[in-house]
């Protein structure tokens, strides 16, 4: 058995996080939490407990339900815990890198998960290690533990204020003690995090989806620059960065987040469905049927179904049973990647005309084999409307993009040639006054790097060297 590349073609983003403060049973809670997070991240898995007195935990690679079989589930006792979901766009995919990380230092015990990805953490991380700090895994989230112990003895809450003022980028981050929880974002708000009710307890998650499957009650988004502290008087704030120009990534929106979860303030499932509407109004051809590449692409179809009057078909159905390994096929197989997950309704589509919907075109080459697929089964004409403009510029901020080489408008300038690569009769890309349009929200409160360029942090190989202010060395003790 051999494990399955990833057949869609699409981007992935780093990660997902979730914590409990005050549940009986808090790693139960963060196993259900995370389960609704495994979209955002498939490598690894973990959980880390508190019952006021130690700290400790679990995690490896695979899949929620892979890592925490019930014999491991029951062991994790504690009113404390936090969780992580991983896909890696920094540092390589093994298990010292999966999170949350836990390390001792002093008299207490710090676990750590990290959403986004730290735009100067080489710059940091080499200003470290020449202090004497000593790294024990790849990943950027390890910067903000060292830049921490270095400022501890002025207590928690001022040092994690001085490592998160030495980093850049985006970040989403939970962080638990032996009797505390906390929460913090970057002061962009690159990535979602939100805060929820639990009973008499208190949820932090990335995204609301998770406090439905747990049963929390959504209270209210974690703001950007906010440091918010969970202990047994309940959360209170911080807030001790300047007020900087917000950048949520729009392509949360577009295509990271589950459709039924809130974020930034949006329904993501209403919010998609008025992208496809935005993209009638611009672009109608002369087809029989919309339809989209299941499941990415529905709520945008839809929208543009309704918006244009054309009739919606589910023309290719996808296989929902396709598991994370399979028995590799014979190379006659032609295409069975493709085939594997999505397969045409053969009958509907013989000799039509039709409009596909998707939210995003990154490689291409997926598309490229899919509209083949298409054209095989008798297919007369193929376009496709796009739910966002050409994404053109590699982002630094967590997505796994990071050069202009993986990117297919970057490569192909004019649309009449990518159309001619995957091998449509037309393609459409969604303006970005469209796509911002569709939001309804303060278009200047996004980041749309990737599309226009425009960054808001500078990319991180122009950054200089950043200069610390503690020269004594640090070691900390990193506990798997």
């Amino acid at each position: 058995m051999e494990h399955m590349e990833r057949i869609d073609g699409k981007p992935r983003e780093e990660c997902g996080v979730f914590a409990v403060y005050g549940h009986s049973d808090a790693a139960r809670v963060t196993y259900f939490g995370l389960f609704a997070l495994q979209h955002r991240g498939q490598e690894s898995a973990g959980i880390k407990v508190a019952d006021g007195c130690r700290v400790w935990g679990h995690k490896g690679m695979g899949l929620v339900s892979e890592v925490f079989p019930e014999k491991t589930l029951v062991k994790l006792t504690g009113s404390l815990a936090i969780g992580h979901v991983r896909y890696s766009t920094t540092g390589s995919s093994v298990l010292s890198n999966a999170q949350p990380f836990l390390v001792h230092h002093g008299e207490e015990y710090y676990a750590i998960a990290h959403n986004g990805n730290l735009t100067n953490a080489q710059a940091v991380r080499r200003e470290l290690e020449t202090r004497g700090s000593i790294f024990q895994s790849t990943m950027d989230t390890e910067v903000i533990v060292h830049l921490m112990a270095r400022h501890i003895e002025a207590g928690l809450e001022s040092a994690l204020t001085h490592a998160l003022s030495r980093v850049e980028g985006a970040y989403s981050l939970v962080i638990m003690t032996r009797n505390r929880v906390i929460a913090a974002r970057d002061p962009r708000g690159f990535r979602p995090l939100c805060l929820g009710r639990l009973g008499d307890g208190w949820v932090v998650a990335s995204e609301t989806c998770a406090f439905d499957l747990v049963g929390a009650q959504y209270l209210r988004d974690i703001r950007p620059g906010e440091i918010l502290i969970i202990d047994e008087h309940g959360p209170r704030s911080l807030e001790p960065f300047p007020a900087v120009r917000q950048a949520h990534c729009i392509f949360e929106l577009i295509y990271f987040s589950r459709p039924d979860s809130q974020i930034f303030g949006q329904n993501v499932y209403l919010c998609r469905k008025r992208l496809g509407r935005e993209m009638a109004r611009e672009y109608r051809p002369d087809v029989d049927f919309v339809m989209p590449f299941p499941d990415s692409g529905n709520y945008a179809a839809l929208g543009y179904a309704e918006g244009s009057g054309i009739p919606f078909e589910m023309a290719m159905i996808r296989n929902h049973y396709v598991g994370r390994t399979f028995i590799q096929p014979t190379q006659t197989v032609r295409d069975f990647g493709v085939r594997v997950k999505l397969n045409p309704v053969r009958p509907l589509i013989a000799g039509r005309r039709v409009l596909i919907i998707e939210d995003s075109i990154i490689r291409g080459t997926t598309s490229r084999n899919r509209v083949r697929n298409l054209r095989d089964n008798g297919v007369r004409e193929v376009h496709m409307a796009v739910s966002c403009p050409p994404t053109r510029h590699p982002c630094p901020y967590g997505i796994d993009f990071s050069a202009k080489g993986e990117l297919l408008a970057a490569e192909m300038d004019e649309t009449e040639e990518i159309a001619r690569f995957i091998g449509l009769d037309s393609l459409h890309y969604l303006s970005v006054e469209g796509m911002v349009a569709a939001t309804g929200m303060d278009p200047h409160g996004f980041c749309l790097a990737c599309y226009t360029g425009d960054y808001p942090l500078t990319p991180p190989e122009t950054f200089g060297k950043y200069c610390l202010e503690t020269p004594d060395p640090v070691q900390l003790t990193l506990i798997p």
